[in-house]
């Protein structure tokens, strides 16, 4: 688990910064906002907006999932991170989360990119976490259609994320970046199949 610990500390210091700076304890009130300005995802810089510094539309695709929109949002998500990543790394091991997260990470920005019509800039882990997710639902089908086991605790998960994003949605008036967590889902779906397509038997299951 050193691999999501680092990503954890590398998320709480960020959002400590931007913390510490909202109490005035460093002499930068808007840093924040100048952050975002460089590494959020903002849709507008792959059309005709002007960006910053050569590489940000580039950089950007990776460097918003280190970033958060305030205390709430990141407990949620490092909680998330810590609770799906065990379950990952014990599956395939630390190289391989480290390259399903990564594309996860991808995965969120081109779902948002291609799907949202929003020029609102996109924050977040989430969208590496619905990749660790997608993940672990693949595997867990592909575990049970080789093994011939149901299928109903697939179609139960997968509708639980649906209903959750839409809960979301609504909670948030419609703020939710639902294209990143559907973008790195599929991402962490496609990835699971790639680094570990042999299914093995359901903890349910009988097979020895």
């Amino acid at each position: 688990m050193l691999v999501p610990g680092v990503l954890i500390a590398i998320c709480v210091l960020v959002e400590a910064i931007f913390q510490i700076a909202n109490l005035g304890l460093i002499d930068h009130p808007r840093l924040r906002a100048e952050v975002l300005e460089y590494l959020a995802f903002w849709p507008g810089l792959l059309r005709s907006w002007q960006a910053n510094y050569p590489l940000q539309p580039y950089a950007m695709f990776f460097s918003y999932g280190f970033l958060h929109g305030g205390l709430l949002h990141l407990l949620l998500n490092m909680v998330t991170l810590y609770s799906l990543s065990k379950a990952v790394i014990q599956r395939v091991g630390t190289v391989k989360f480290i390259a399903l997260y990564t594309v996860a990470i991808l995965g969120g920005a081109v779902g948002y990119w291609l799907l949202t019509s929003s020029l609102r800039p996109m924050v977040g882990a989430s969208g590496a976490l619905f990749g660790l997710a997608g993940a672990i639902v693949a595997w867990d089908y592909l575990d049970r259609y080789l093994f011939s086991e149901g299928l109903l605790p697939v179609l139960r998960t997968v509708l639980f994320l649906i209903g959750l994003n839409l809960a979301l949605w609504w909670a948030m008036d419609g703020q939710l970046a639902w294209e990143t967590h559907l973008g790195g889902f599929v991402a962490g779906w496609i990835m699971a199949m790639l680094l570990d397509p042999t299914g093995r038997p359901p903890p349910e299951s009988d097979a020895q």
